[in-house]
């Protein structure tokens, strides 16, 4: 199974970019969590978005909550990464990841990654 993100550019402050992540392979997209993560460098990559199997999702609150909609088509088995009202502090480079069962939050619970989308927010 191989995940290819998309999407990102460089955007004004204030500005919208959707990002996507496409899954290809043998897998069964719709039995897969998905989440997105951020690096900047010299930092850990941290969690942005995650979504279930079933849709139900969950966001990094202190950062992105009420700007970023993570979402999911099990028919083009992609998600997606709504990203509004963007903020300098968002600059970083974006990787979506699934694994089974449930998302989670943390990194190495993650077995298949993206390839990173760069997003710059200029001020």
């Amino acid at each position: 199974v191989q995940l290819q993100a998309s999407g990102g550019g460089l955007v004004q402050a204030g500005g919208s970019l959707r990002l996507s992540c496409a899954a290809s392979g043998p897998t069964t997209f719709s039995l897969l969590a998905m989440g997105w993560f951020r690096q900047t460098p010299g930092k850990e990559r941290e969690f942005v978005a995650g979504i279930n199997p079933s849709g139900g999702s969950t966001y990094d609150e202190d950062s992105v909550k009420g700007r970023f909609t993570i979402s999911r088509d099990n028919a083009k088995n992609t998600v997606y990464l709504q990203m509004n009202s963007l903020k300098p502090e968002d600059t970083a480079v974006y990787y979506c990841a699934g694994r089974g069962l449930r998302m989670s939050t943390i990194a190495r619970d993650y077995t298949l990654w993206g390839q990173g989308t760069l997003v710059t927010v200029s001020s």
